[in-house]
């Protein structure tokens, strides 16, 4: 596997960095088990300390690292650094919350007393994407490491800088070493990771595909897995929706990150009665979105992040107009230096189309006309996906009627508000399994240990 930094503004390769050997990985793991060792043993007062320093360095240089992630996969600046601050964010709420998540609760059986209580398991596992390259550390980092765990991450290829520099705001926060550990590995060392008995669980964001084969390695080696993975969601409009306000958060929906987001708005589910105004709007919406440099502040269509994504965009592109759909914006490559793309709209697009079950990750988007409430619910089921997914309509009732009947683990009414540090984030189907983030997200990796006591008698 390599890791590089190439700039998708324009292509450029700024660095190279070499893999982990087999000598240096057996180091780092044997460090992340010490650390265990000590850090589980630790207050959690004590990890806050640590996670609290890193949230603070995040904070004060926001800027600096908002540039590295911009300069690798091409995110517009200002939601850079606002992913930087979330990520702070995140930190911080696990830092404050941990002690009160982790708590013992009390059982009450019919006889003696009990409790449940909550401790670390060891040394977690972590494959993380370049889409959020610090939010996903981050989310990981903030509840694993403050559960009593210590962690080992895998980043993308195409984020080196990214991973290094997360790694050093550990450093820099005194942090034990061993305790969050970067690792530049091959596939087939991180399949061997897998199987090492000192890992104790496995964390994957990333697709589906990869999912079956790290999370079966994980089922073989009887170690718990979380497995967060794509989407397809579904952005129904219902005839009674606030048009204005619905399609500005159809554009920002699908158009966040230059599209690269796992629960962006992705099929655009149109009741009849509102669709050609719906549609008049998007696509005007879509077309005002102009390509820059993504480090200027006034840039509103970034590039995506590599070329190579930029590829297999265009080739899905190509194959559902070969199947029937048709596209009412864009298309095409944006002709200029760098990975750009246009925003682009298909319509038409049937069950036999490849396109119809298939995940665009980039700024393009399915519309689907419907005839009603009924269908709209219909269809935003019929996908292997299970993510998240929006609803819009004036009627709040309604609006939660529907939320309820989408088989999704995430559902928005009248916005597409999709993560923030409080709230459980994942889905369902192919979507994977497990949540990140809120109360539940530390609960991944502990074990959850039954202690009782009562007076009794061993049976004769």
């Amino acid at each position: 596997m390599s890791y590089q930094s190439v700039n998708p503004f324009d292509n450029t390769l700024a660095q190279s960095f070499p893999e982990t050997t087999d000598a240096e990985l057996e180091d780092k793991l044997a460090s992340a088990t010490a650390c265990y060792a000590v850090w589980k043993r630790m207050s959690y007062a004590e990890r806050a300390v640590v996670v609290m320093k890193v949230a603070d360095l995040l904070t004060a240089e926001a800027d600096r690292f908002a540039r590295i992630m911009t300069a690798e996969m091409g995110k517009r600046i200002d939601e850079a650094k606002a992913e930087v601050l979330f990520s702070a964010d995140i930190l911080i709420y696990y830092a404050t919350n941990a002690e009160t998540f982790l708590k013992d609760v009390k059982l009450h059986p019919r006889h003696g007393v009990g409790h449940m209580e909550s401790s670390p398991i060891g040394v977690v596992f972590c494959v993380e994407p370049w889409n959020f390259p610090y939010y996903q550390l981050a989310r990981v980092a903030g509840p694993h490491l403050m559960a009593g765990n210590t962690i080992v991450v895998k980043h993308a290829g195409n984020v080196p800088q990214c991973a290094i520099a997360f790694e050093e705001l550990w450093v820099a926060a005194g942090a034990p070493v061993g305790l969050y550990t970067n690792l530049l590995i091959s596939h087939e060392q991180s399949d061997r990771i897998i199987g090492d008995r000192r890992i104790k669980g496995v964390a994957l964001t990333g697709s589906t595909e990869a999912a079956r084969v790290i999370a079966a390695d994980a089922g073989k080696n009887l170690k718990p897995s979380s497995m967060e993975l794509g989407g397809n969601d579904a952005f129904i409009v219902l005839e009674d929706a606030d048009l204005a306000h619905t399609v500005k958060w159809a554009v920002w929906g699908r158009m966040y990150n230059c599209g690269q987001t796992c629960c962006a708005a992705k099929r655009f589910i149109l009741v009849d009665q509102v669709a050609d105004r719906f549609i008049a709007a998007f696509k005007q919406g879509m077309q005002a979105l102009q390509p820059g440099d993504p480090m200027d502040s006034k840039t509103t269509l970034g590039p995506l992040s590599s070329e190579q994504a930029l590829l297999l965009l265009l080739e899905q592109v190509k194959v559902a107009v070969t199947h029937g759909s048709r596209i009412e914006l864009g298309g095409k490559r944006i002709d200029r230096p760098g990975a750009y793309m246009e925003p682009t709209i298909l319509t038409h697009i049937t069950p036999d189309n490849p396109a119809y079950y298939e995940e665009f990750f980039g700024p393009v988007a399915m519309v689907f006309r419907v005839a009603d409430e009924a269908a709209a619910i219909a269809l935003a089921n019929d996908s292997h996906y299970g993510l998240g997914g929006s609803v819009f309509t004036q009627d709040l009732a309604r609006g939660k009627r529907v939320a309820s009947a989408v088989e999704t683990g995430m559902m928005f009414i009248n916005n597409i508000s999709w993560s923030d540090a409080d709230l459980p984030f994942g889905g369902i189907k192919d979507t994977g399994y497990g949540r990140e983030l809120g109360d539940m997200g530390i609960h991944e990796f502990v074990n959850k240990k039954l202690v009782r006591y009562v007076v009794a008698d061993a049976p004769e």
